[in-house]
């Protein structure tokens, strides 16, 4: 229930103003804190919250909106501008006929200093203190320079990376979601120096394994889907920033690893995939195999080889397309893998052959040293005679041939060539027998 709206903001002033009453118009605050709304966001029935308030609300599990109780079919949250540019506005003129010097004296919560200090609190529970925190940050309205401050020379980042290197015990999935939120929005936002965005990865390496257990239940347990892509791109920020060692204790996290691959995976009852979380999910996924070859049969046995099937066959991004063929290659290294890749050779050599000239050279690189593996290295049988009969197969390879590729993927893709057969003509012809009038020689 709303509570009813009150008409002044004493409990909100300086002790020293505690008598002063301020008339605020009423639109000005949040349905649920009745505070003046510091950054004022809409939801889908168009009632507009403080995003601290409403973000609690949704996380508590709720699936309504607070003001009217209709059911919400999104739980996006859209900023109103508006509405805070006019609050802007407002109280610059509030303070300057007020003796409170400065506007954030009449909303403003606890400084950003005292939340990290909240949260460094091993005592108390971090949640609240990293909501406000994330809003802080994500705030338009507040100056670059006081955000890198506070991530920099105020130590959030290290003080929020701590939060996810606690034991499972020691925090909970919404105060690990609450500091993955922080930790996401200073790594994303544009005007925080790269030195300080590098001080989110040093404090997850700290303990690497255990930032990767939380990372990894986030993703598993988080209240909606973009919390579990804000922790599958810090795991991506991590194997990029890290270190060997912190690495190898990623890449070795099972448990992460299995839900890097259901964020690949269908996001709902109907098999639909949702393009963010497929790509974050291959951009962690590559970067595990390029880092640590040992983890490859780890990976498969999770079902890394199916997603990224299933992913080569989705998507129509280029860049999406030499992540799963950089999986793909990956997991042919090693026998679990290209068992399960053949497993269904008649869909997945044909994707593969399909992406090779539409996901850059590194995919088609990539996409070379699959079909080589499995169709002529090992000689699965199921696999070369899928990519025979896979309609334009051979003029891909030729494309390949004269596309400039390395030396390495243009002797690979000449002996592709030999299981295709050669017909009384001279002309190439795959097993199918369907001519291809493509001269290679």
């Amino acid at each position: 229930m709303v509570r009813k709206e009150k008409t002044t903001t004493g409990m909100r002033l300086p002790p020293q103003h505690q008598g002063l009453e301020v008339k605020i118009p009423s639109f000005f605050r949040c349905p649920i804190s009745l505070d003046v709304m510091r950054s004022p966001v809409s939801l889908c029935t168009g009632v507009t919250y403080d995003r601290a308030s409403i973000q609690r609300w949704l996380d508590s599990g709720n699936t309504t909106c607070p003001a009217t109780m209709l059911p919400l079919p999104s739980t996006d949250l859209t900023p109103n501008l508006t509405l805070r540019s006019l609050i802007s506005h407002w109280s610059a003129s509030a303070a300057s006929c007020s003796p409170v010097a400065g506007s954030a004296a009449f909303f403003a919560g606890p400084s950003p200093a005292a939340l990290v200090s909240q949260v460094a609190s091993s005592g108390a529970d971090p949640s609240a203190a990293l909501r406000e925190l994330a809003a802080y940050l994500s705030d338009d309205d507040v100056d670059e320079f006081e955000k890198n401050a506070l991530v920099g020379a105020g130590s959030a980042a290290e003080t929020v990376a701590s939060v996810l290197r606690r034991k499972g015990e020691q925090i909970s999935v919404a105060g690990a979601e609450a500091a993955v939120r922080v930790l996401a929005a200073i790594v994303a936002l544009d005007g925080i120096e790269d030195a300080n965005k590098r001080r989110v990865a040093a404090g997850l390496a700290v303990d690497a394994a255990a930032s990767a257990a939380s990372l990894a239940r986030v993703l598993r347990g988080g209240s909606c889907l973009e919390a579990r892509i804000d922790a599958a791109r810090l795991v991506e920020f991590l194997l990029a920033n890290a270190g060997a060692e912190a690495k190898v204790a990623v890449a070795e996290s099972s448990e992460l690893v299995a839900e890097l691959v259901r964020l690949v995976g269908p996001v709902d009852e109907k098999g639909g995939l949702d393009k963010k979380a497929m790509d974050t999910g291959l951009s962690c996924l590559a970067a595990i195999a390029g880092s640590r070859r040992a983890a490859r049969a780890d990976m498969v046995r999770l079902g890394a080889v199916p997603a990224a099937a299933r992913a080569l066959q989705a998507t129509t991004e280029p860049s999406s397309s030499a992540k799963a063929l950089r999986i793909l290659e990956s997991a042919v290294g090693c026998a679990e893998g290209r068992a399960a890749l053949c497993k269904d050779a008649e869909q997945t050599v044909p994707a593969v052959l399909d992406k090779m000239m539409k996901s850059g050279r590194d995919g088609a690189e990539a996409a070379v040293a699959v079909l080589w593996a499995v169709c002529h290295k090992y000689k699965d049988r199921r696999a070369a005679e899928a990519a025979a009969a896979s309609e334009g197969g051979l003029t891909r390879l030729i494309l390949l041939l004269q596309s400039g590729c390395s030396a390495a993927a243009r002797q690979m893709a000449l002996e592709l060539l030999k299981i295709y057969k050669v017909n009384a003509k001279s002309c190439l012809a795959g097993y199918d027998s369907k001519t291809a009038h493509i001269m290679p020689f």
